[in-house]
């Protein structure tokens, strides 16, 4: 492969990159603006905004910070700095989600009907956009780094892991919804269905997407 293709895939791969991050952010928009609870991986920043007054694009990136130190923390001499470029991704993310936020701002769900399509859309869309994401093959998301790097010093399978850190955070949104707020946020019956389908989704969009990545690599 010569310099003006290897340059040509690399941008190829950037662009799907950019891609999924603004259709997850559409998806994450689209959860919230159901109002059936968030996915669990944005409970946490969902619940954060609601308690801090930012707004969840701001919150996403606070958190997804927040994940990175925990990660350098972890691995120490092991970390790859190159995974530092999880915080440019969060940074763009979260401007995406409030921008899509802000889009759809006025919209009016009538009904349960209404939310459920909407939450059905996010749970499609988030798992569309991670699937997009792993297919570019250039950075992982701040919590995947997270679980990734928990895999690394205690050995445990990516999925026992993903399934455990989702289960940790949407615990830490309820119990901070209860304690500061009063009420229970973000956390509901949207946010079971996503954390069910979103996995199932991802997999059966990545095989279509391979064919995209054959086409990258050439």
């Amino acid at each position: 492969m010569g310099k003006n293709d290897s340059r040509k895939h690399f941008a190829a791969r950037c662009a799907l990159l950019l891609a999924g991050l603004a259709v997850m952010a559409l998806g994450v928009a689209l959860s919230i603006k159901a109002e059936l609870g968030t996915s669990p991986i944005s409970s946490v920043p969902y619940v954060s905004g609601l308690i801090s007054g930012l707004s969840v694009g701001t919150t996403t990136i606070i958190v997804n910070s927040l994940f990175v130190l925990a990660q350098i923390l972890m691995l120490r001499s092991q970390y790859d700095w190159y995974q530092l470029l999880q915080i440019p991704v969060a940074i763009v993310f979260g401007l995406m989600i409030d921008m899509f936020s802000l889009l759809m701002g006025d919209t009016v769900l009538s009904s349960y009907i209404q939310q459920w399509l909407f939450c059905a859309a996010g749970i499609i869309f988030v798992a569309l956009g991670v699937s997009m994401e792993v297919t570019a093959e250039l950075i992982t998301t701040a919590g995947e780094g997270l679980v990734l790097a928990i895999c690394q010093v205690t050995s445990f399978k990516f999925g026992n892991v993903k399934v455990a850190v989702d289960v940790t955070l949407v615990i830490l949104a309820a119990a901070a919804s209860l304690l500061v707020l009063g009420e229970l946020a973000g956390v509901r019956e949207g946010t079971a269905a996503a954390a069910v389908l979103v996995g199932l989704l991802t997999k059966q969009f990545v095989k279509p997407l391979k064919h995209v990545k054959q086409k990258l690599a050439a």
